[in-house]
């Protein structure tokens, strides 16, 4: 009794485990009713081929969404579409031409501003993936001049520069007074280049240094 309830026990676990074994049996008098196939069942054929067709056109959809570059195909010569682009409400749309400009002003602006962005922050340092990429340090090349130190002197004050002046003036004139030149004579010459004679000094009188008394 025992082994024939393990018996029963293991064939009804077999059956629960594997539905698609079906059921086997050698009595004609058995037989089952199907419940989805009977008579007070509702309708289900209609709403999974529904549900089948759903599915199909959703996938169909999610293909044509993902692969644009396939295009619509259909065999009605009936069906036609309007480009968006080209309706007669459009706004109007730049040229190929104008295109190319356009894409070229904001490209130089980019330059620009990068340009503008390396020079007022000099700290970032130039950024490059080139190794063939690389630049020499003006002030450390081979042929350049040797820069010595500028020593700081402190700035001059308004008596030093003055004092400097006058000291400039008098070695001057000290330089003038030792020169030893010769004799000068006042003359005035008159029309005829002739010698009118010795008059007195004005302060219109040029002083001819150098000269020979008689003026050719």
């Amino acid at each position: 009794k025992i082994l024939a309830e393990a018996a029963a026990l293991k064939q009804l676990a077999s059956d629960y485990m594997h539905p698609e074994v079906g059921v086997k049996t050698t009595d004609p008098t058995l037989f089952g009713r199907n419940y989805f196939n009977r008579y007070s069942a509702p309708e289900t054929e209609d709403e999974r081929a529904e549900i089948l067709a759903e599915a199909a056109a959703l996938k169909k959809s999610a293909v044509a969404y993902m692969h644009p570059e396939v295009g619509v195909c259909s065999e009605d010569a009936t069906l036609f579409g309007r480009n968006y682009f080209e309706r007669a409400s459009a706004p109007d749309v730049e040229s190929m031409e104008e295109a190319e400009e356009r894409a070229k002003i904001l490209a130089e602006a980019a330059a620009l501003k990068q340009l503008a962005s390396d020079y007022m922050h000099p700290e970032v340092g130039v950024k490059t993936t080139d190794p063939t990429l690389f630049g020499r340090n003006y002030f450390n090349r081979y042929f350049a001049p040797s820069l010595d130190a500028v020593e700081n002197t402190p700035e001059s004050s308004p008596e030093d520069a003055e004092s400097h002046v006058l000291s400039s003036f008098n070695t001057l004139a000290a330089t003038v007074k030792g020169a030893n030149l010769p004799s000068t004579k006042n003359s005035k010459l008159s029309s005829l280049d002739k010698n009118i004679g010795t008059t007195k000094k004005s302060a219109s009188t040029v002083d001819l240094f150098g000269l020979t008394d008689e003026v050719h």
